[in-house]
């Protein structure tokens, strides 16, 4: 199937529930057009009326009836305008919400080397620039099949060498956009490809301020955007170049159609073959029939941009899951962790990551893995909580293979601090209740003092409704790691990952750290991954990590 294809057909299928409305609008607008030309073509009779019988009685209903015309047109209009916009914000939020769910199903794995910058503007304005698809181009398009066949009708009606002038100029001016179709679905492409690269460089550079300030390189970086910001540039004056061509085409065919109808006109009228009554209205006819087309090229013009827009939200909304979610096992009421002869690799690498692992942490355990950088400690958490699936073997909690467990139960039975720390902007409480929302203030306070984080959280001006600024970024290291480790513990979960959770610590709040791992102790399943001796003496055994395996 083509980008034209599964782009714009995607589109299409998602209107699906909204076809009174679409309906409505597609009414509206033929109405609207049809009433546009029909207000021109009777106010041009009124002309010629005027020209050829001066008497104001006679012209009296004529302006009566044009004025109910246009009236009717202007309704016509607002119902048009509402509808179709009231139908494109509908769909617009209803691709969003799609590139939200595919963005959670592909999540974590498939969104591996896609930049968060670009991501975001396909959500945001990917979807918004939808509004012009939905708003003014299916309506658009019906109106300007429709309403230049009715004027061709009307003028054939006059005189068939009228029609028979008019209609090459329709087909020719209709033909405009697939002129230069896929040079405009290039172009529009690097347009929106330059976009996406120079919005995740942007965010980039917001994000890494201080270090880029630090290694002098803040500068370096600016080049870099304004180099990305230029290519943008260069690439929507290319669009606009074509875009300006096919309008110049635009503009020559309604000025040769003005001329051929005046000129042919002008020959049935010498012969006698036209009422110059007429005359007015045949040459408003002959130019009227080309606007529905006009605004339709005109629109189209934005075709490659929107077709590029289009496929990059439908990749997205058309994700499947990086596994399979149809487990119906129960939770298992024993909670030991067994993992049997594991292998893994990427996708993007050869060499397994994990190769055959095999260990096994008894329930109410203490377990620290240890290892080299890269032996794949990590990877294994990420198995454990199904984020990718193991190439071979099989992952036990108790008795039960994970993959037979509902995703929902799993993650409830799991709870995890990875090594790097994501806070959410909003408050202290708010990011410790993520673990579990409905838990009372004294179940979070429990939670913060198990994790050695009630008392810089008290220190604070508004405790624990203080802020934690975009990415955590108001709070230390060490503060976002405790907070994090809070979360993971007002879960309750029987079985915690701690991925490197004391690495951001100072000293005195590690031994605090470690005070609360012996809080655990015969409570929860514990599996530590960690390097610091001090931390590995806590466990009650160390599964050390070598060559992908264990030993």
């Amino acid at each position: 199937m083509s980008t034209k294809q599964s782009g714009f057909l995607g589109l299409v299928r998602l209107m699906h529930g909204q076809r009174g409305l679409l309906t409505l609008t597609i009414l509206a607008g033929i109405l609207a057009q049809s009433g546009t030309l029909a207000s021109i073509a009777l106010a041009a009779w009124l002309t010629g009326c005027a020209i050829v019988t001066p008497s104001v009685e006679g012209l009296v209903p004529i302006i009566g009836w044009m004025l109910v015309l246009v009236l009717f047109t202007a309704v016509a209009h607002w119902v048009q305008s509402w509808s179709s916009h009231d139908l494109a914000f509908a769909l617009i939020e209803k691709l969003q919400i799609g590139i939200f769910d595919g963005l959670e199903r592909a999540a974590p794995g498939k969104l591996l080397g896609q930049r968060i910058g670009d991501l975001a503007s396909i959500a945001t304005h990917d979807a918004e620039l939808m509004e012009r698809f939905y708003a003014h181009m299916l309506a658009d398009y019906v109106g300007a099949v429709v309403v230049p066949l009715a004027a061709v009708a009307v003028l054939y009606s006059i005189h068939p060498q009228l029609a028979l002038v008019v209609i090459p100029f329709l087909l020719l001016l209709a033909s405009v956009p697939l002129w230069l179709s896929r040079l405009a679905a290039r172009q529009g492409k690097q347009v929106m490809d330059q976009l996406g690269q120079l919005n995740a460089d942007t965010v980039e550079f917001i994000a890494g301020q201080r270090e880029l300030a630090v290694f002098g390189q803040s500068e370096n970086v600016v080049q870099r955007l304004v180099q990305q910001t230029e290519k943008l540039t260069e690439a929507q004056c290319r669009y606009g170049s074509r875009s300006g061509l096919e309008q110049a085409a635009i503009d020559l065919l309604s000025a040769l159609t003005l001329v051929a109808t005046v000129l042919s006109a002008s020959h049935l009228l010498a012969q006698g073959q036209l009422a110059p009554v007429m005359l007015p209205v045949v040459l408003v006819l002959g130019v009227g029939a080309l606007l529905p087309i006009v605004d339709v090229t005109q629109t189209a013009s934005l075709w490659g941009e929107l077709r590029a827009g289009a496929a990059r939200i439908l990749t997205i909304m058309q994700q499947s899951a990086q596994v399979r979610d149809d487990g119906t096992a129960a939770a298992p009421a024993e909670h030991s962790l067994r993992v049997e002869q594991v292998s893994f690799s990427y996708d993007s690498r050869q060499e397994a990551v994990v190769d055959k692992l095999s260990f096994e942490i008894k329930s109410g355990e203490i377990v620290a893995l240890s290892g080299a950088s890269g032996a794949g400690k990590s990877t294994l958490t990420h198995l454990l909580l199904r984020f990718w699936e193991p190439d071979s073997g099989a992952i036990y909690i108790g008795e039960s293979d994970i993959r037979t467990l509902p995703l929902a139960t799993l993650r409830k039975l799991i709870s995890w601090v990875p090594q790097d720390v994501t806070l959410f902007a909003g408050t202290i409480d708010e990011n410790i209740r993520l673990g579990c929302p409905q838990a009372s203030q004294a179940q979070v306070v429990a939670a913060a003092k198990l994790a050695q984080a009630d008392g810089f959280i008290r220190a604070l001006p508004q405790g624990y409704e203080s802020q934690c600024g975009e990415a955590g970024n108001s709070l230390s290291g060490g503060q976002r790691q405790r907070i994090a480790i809070a979360r993971a513990l007002l879960t309750e979960a029987p079985i915690l990952i701690l991925d490197e959770a004391s690495s951001s610590l100072d000293n005195p709040n590690e031994l605090a750290f470690h005070r609360a791992l012996e809080g655990l102790r015969h409570q929860r399943t514990v599996l530590l991954i960690a390097h610091r001796p001090a931390t590995l003496r806590r466990a009650d055994r160390v599964v050390k990590m070598e060559n992908s395996r264990a030993s």
